[in-house]
């Protein structure tokens, strides 16, 4: 059996693989392991995105807290980043988020975040997993008075738009947005905190019924907001995910400005007023060459890391870096919240705008995307961190390695969240790139699947 936790929590498909009983054994698990050096009763804030599945296994994981002596607090639907703010400013023991971010209505995770709003270190995630394989030795489940209870609570979405609109003071007056809120998270939150900065604001899919979540919209589905933003002629167009925690953009000529660019941007701009720490950006190895190489021509130092938030967050904290993210949209601002937040990067990127009175087509000119093409093979689950482990798949690598050597870059990583071996190449001509990546995803999936 794999590792129970991914990058980002654990997750699966809700009711199979994802199920009530695990959600239970978490909030049980992970109840204890956050909470276990407190003397006083500890308290989890809980919230959710819009799926269907997440009354569920909200319900379950926070019956499980409560079954060993923790109190919850449950906030309903958030996004993911509002739920990290409100754990550290109220000064809760843990922080809760069932969430599937990206992924399809029949996926959901849970993630966790500590008193401080962070999300957990492997060997915190290792032991709750320790505990569920080993059936909760030494946890006590206490009775009476002792048991834990649930508080709801339905007005801090407010708390987290106040935070976000005084964290990134802009003026947006006649200012017209299309926002797609992939019927997840951001459905009040975004559209709300635009508004009262005075945005003129068209919102497309923020009618969440609870299995259209992410359903051809949002950052993973951009055809439409694209669309949009010219038909209406808008200055700009904001996509977010499920759970809100990432941001891509469109500029006023309905070309996507992702994860990359809007650092860059934002990043420069934070340099001229002084307020990028160290001059520094943190990066995953997954960004765009063109993103190495605007950082040279800039003055900024780029650090990279392993591919997810998590792993960008632990270099920030570990530096002293303000800013870092994914190409995918997920941008940290720590200064302002502790993990990728899609509303303060839309402000951030506005504010840019603003300030500077450019367009966001000019604004993105400031680095180049070199071609890339990314391919998923599919692989069982349980097999994907060991790719290179199979000669033909090592020699086909290594043989591409060769090939792009000086021109590109080849870049293979198991997907932290699904049952995929990511295949991606960098180079100057864009079909045979794709050609490339194509053709070894396929001998990836033949062999392993």
């Amino acid at each position: 059996m794999g590792r129970l936790f991914g990058t980002d929590g654990v997750r699966g498909i809700a009711n199979e693989e994802l199920t009530p009983l695990l959600a239970m054994q978490l909030g049980q698990a992970g109840a204890y392991v956050l909470t276990k050096e407190k003397e006083h009763k500890p308290t989890i804030m809980v919230g959710c995105d819009t799926r269907i599945s997440g009354d569920m296994l909200a319900n379950a994981l926070m019956a499980g807290a409560c079954s060993v002596g923790a109190n919850c607090v449950y906030v309903g639907i958030l996004p993911t980043p509002a739920v990290a703010y409100l754990t550290q400013k109220y000064k809760v023991d843990a922080g809760v988020v069932i969430s599937a971010s990206h992924n399809p209505v029949e996926f959901n995770g849970i993630k966790f975040f500590d008193g401080n709003g962070y999300k957990l270190p492997d060997e915190m995630e290792d032991e709750i997993e320790r505990l569920i394989r080993s059936n909760m030795p030494g946890i006590k489940f206490p009775t009476g008075s002792a048991v834990g209870k649930i508080k709801y609570r339905t007005d801090a979405r407010e708390e987290y738009i106040n935070h976000a609109i005084q964290s990134v003071p802009v003026n947006l007056d006649g200012m017209k947005i299309v926002v797609d809120c992939a019927e997840g998270a951001a459905f009040y939150t975004s559209v709300e905190a635009l508004k009262e900065l005075g945005a003129s604001v068209v919102a497309i899919h923020n009618n969440p019924d609870g299995i259209n979540i992410n359903s051809n919209c949002g950052s993973t589905h951009m055809a439409e907001l694209q669309a949009r933003v010219v038909y209406e002629k808008a200055s700009v167009g904001l996509a977010f995910d499920g759970d809100a925690d990432r941001l891509l953009a469109v500029d006023e000529n309905g070309e996507i400005v992702n994860g990359d660019q809007i650092m860059a941007i934002v990043g420069n701009h934070m340099k001229t007023g002084g307020k990028l720490k160290k001059d520094t950006i943190v990066a995953t190895v997954m960004s765009n060459l063109g993103f190495f190489l605007m950082g040279k021509e800039n003055g900024l130092t780029i650090e990279q890391t392993k591919v997810g938030d998590r792993y960008v967050l632990e270099r920030m904290k570990e530096i002293g870096a303000s800013l870092g993210g994914e190409q995918s949209g997920h941008i940290i601002f720590l200064d302002e919240n502790t993990t990728g937040d899609g509303l303060l990067s839309a402000l951030h990127l506005l504010q840019v705008m603003t300030e500077t009175g450019k367009k966001l087509s000019e604004l993105a000119g400031i680095m180049e995307v070199l071609p890339q093409a990314l391919i998923n093979a599919k692989v069982a689950n349980h097999k994907k961190e060991k790719y290179m482990e199979y000669p033909v798949i090592a020699e086909a690598i290594r043989k591409l390695e060769e090939k792009f050597a000086g021109e590109g870059r080849v870049l293979i990583r198991p997907s932290g969240t699904e049952p995929l071996v990511r295949v991606m190449i960098e180079g100057k001509d864009q079909q045979v790139i794709h050609q490339e990546a194509e053709k070894l995803a396929c001998l990836i999936q033949d062999v392993m699947f």
